[in-house]
């Protein structure tokens, strides 16, 4: 395989030190997140012939999606074990199995939901909107986080939701650990969670200023024989100092992301005379098979990155049989004649996945609804961007602008697929019960509406199946064997 120029600058200049490498594909999205004791083998590995030609699918296929990396110096192992699962966990990258609720380390843990927030040490995030901060690598390592900033930012210890001069009765923190003792009003409750966005921050890595207290009491324990004091204090600083270089580097590579993004839309706005950079743009696509399940997807980009919480899928609903451009004039008039009765802002430009067929399918909708929308095909054998009434416009393979408009098409092909898939995999699940003698159609949609999925009818015990609306002890019978069977 060829790589980019890019790619092989990057693994001429590896260092052959301990680390965590970041793969990341289309768009710059980071697809695996690795550890290497030799950033210099570990990555150069991936970019053999030797490797794809053994490796197995899932590694073939992340070989194939790598488009550039970012990798991470650290001083050892452990350090880049530690560091790897808190990437994995933050950005969830597709092709990584493991870490993702990684329960091996310890945390500190902080509700700012709660009035006087403080914080504990836990070893499981469990997704209650509460945030984490680690993992550290030892139970030492966070007591000495939760330690320093109890004590520097005045965070109280007391367990009360809302403590008062009672808790302050049998309470010497503010004495002995220095809180700020919102109990009895020392400091204003918006004091306090002042105290605690900071040290929040700290944890964050976002104030690098008070790592030089930590590196002195290190030193202080250090000079006193108290060997693990100083173990932990060295072991939370790692982490803090990994945190701001992680920090660094992600916004360095969002600005390189947003720059490249950018240049793309603007390439994009000068090949197709738009007036201006399209800042939003929406992507269509069809999946069927021989007209079954057919369904749509649309995706969209806002600043030339995907932003999923726009996408949207539509099952066709008034085509029969393989018609891809009446099924994209349905979803397109579907989708711009619900923004037009909400009064909702419309894309900057729209792209339909296909031929000249296809766009003017969509433009005849768009012109039915009198919508002024500029719209493109792409045809997928050159990568063309198809005009209809103008000369097709092929973008350079490098340009920014082929990466944006190949990278919506793509995501919209995959977003329909998984949408195809789900509705054959549940209509595959379902046709189970046609094999039971005595279940017909209506019957067969009672006990489904009953139970709310086909996966709570599988679930139901007998007992809960002869409960069910026109189920007698035979057919109730009849299905729990067949379900447990199929």
């Amino acid at each position: 395989m060829q790589w980019p120029e890019n790619i092989q600058k990057k693994l001429r200049e590896l260092p052959d030190e301990p680390g965590v490498y970041l793969m990341r594909g289309r768009e710059g999205a980071i697809i695996y997140v690795g550890k290497a004791a030799s950033l210099r083998k570990r990555v150069q590995s991936y970019f053999r012939e030797s490797t794809f030609r053994r490796a197995d699918p899932k590694i073939r296929g992340l070989i194939k999606s790598i488009k550039d990396f970012d990798i991470l110096v650290v001083k050892s192992e452990a350090e880049a074990l530690l560091t790897e699962g808190k990437l994995i966990k933050e950005y969830k990258p597709r092709y990584n199995s493991f870490f993702k609720d990684d329960k091996r380390f310890p945390m500190l843990r902080i509700d700012l939901h709660k009035p006087f927030p403080l914080f504990g040490i836990c070893r499981i995030d469990k997704k209650d909107g509460a945030h984490y901060f680690g993992p550290y690598a030892s139970a030492a390592a966070a007591r000495a986080a939760l330690e320093f900033v109890e004590k520097r930012f005045g965070i109280r210890q007391c367990r009360p939701t809302v403590p008062d001069a009672d808790t302050y009765k049998h309470c010497n923190n503010d004495i002995i650990r220095h809180c700020s003792a919102p109990c009895v009003g020392k400091v204003t409750p918006e004091e306090y969670r002042e105290r605690v966005e900071t040290a929040c921050a700290f944890l964050r890595g976002e104030r690098p200023e008070f790592i030089k207290e930590i590196r002195s009491q290190m030193e202080e324990a250090a000079a006193e024989h108290k060997f693990e004091e100083a173990a932990a204090l060295r072991d939370m600083m790692l982490l803090l100092h990994r945190a701001i270089k992680e920090r660094a580097l992600v916004r360095k590579s969002d600005k390189m992301r947003a720059d490249d993004a950018q240049a793309g839309l603007e390439e994009l706005a000068r090949e197709l005379q738009l007036p201006k950079p399209p800042r939003v743009i929406e992507c269509f696509d069809i999946s069927n098979i021989s007209g079954t399940y057919a369904v749509a997807s649309m995706v969209a980009a806002v600043d030339g990155v995907p932003t999923p919480q726009r996408y949207r899928r539509f099952r066709i609903k008034t085509v029969e049989g393989s018609d891809d451009p009446r099924m994209m004039a349905e979803a397109v008039g579907r989708r711009y004649s619900r923004l037009q009765k909400e009064g909702a802002a419309f894309p900057d430009l729209l792209i339909v996945d296909g031929g000249i067929t296809q766009l003017r399918a969509a433009r005849a909708v768009l012109k039915e609804l009198g919508v002024d929308l500029p719209s493109v095909g792409l045809a997928k054998q050159f990568e063309e961007l198809v005009r209809d009434e103008k000369p097709t416009v092929r973008l350079p393979k490098d340009s920014p602008a082929r990466a944006i408009v190949t990278g919506l098409r793509d995501e919209a092909h995959r977003f329909a697929i998984s949408y195809h898939r789900e509705l054959r995999n549940k209509r595959i699940r379902e046709s189970a019960l046609d094999e039971i003698p005595g279940i017909g159609k209506k019957t067969k949609e009672r006990i489904l509406a009953h139970f709310g999925s086909f996966a709570r009818l599988r679930r139901a015990s007998l007992e809960d199946l002869q409960n069910a609306p026109g189920i007698g002890p035979k057919t109730a019978q009849l299905i729990k064997d067949t379900l447990e069977a199929s």
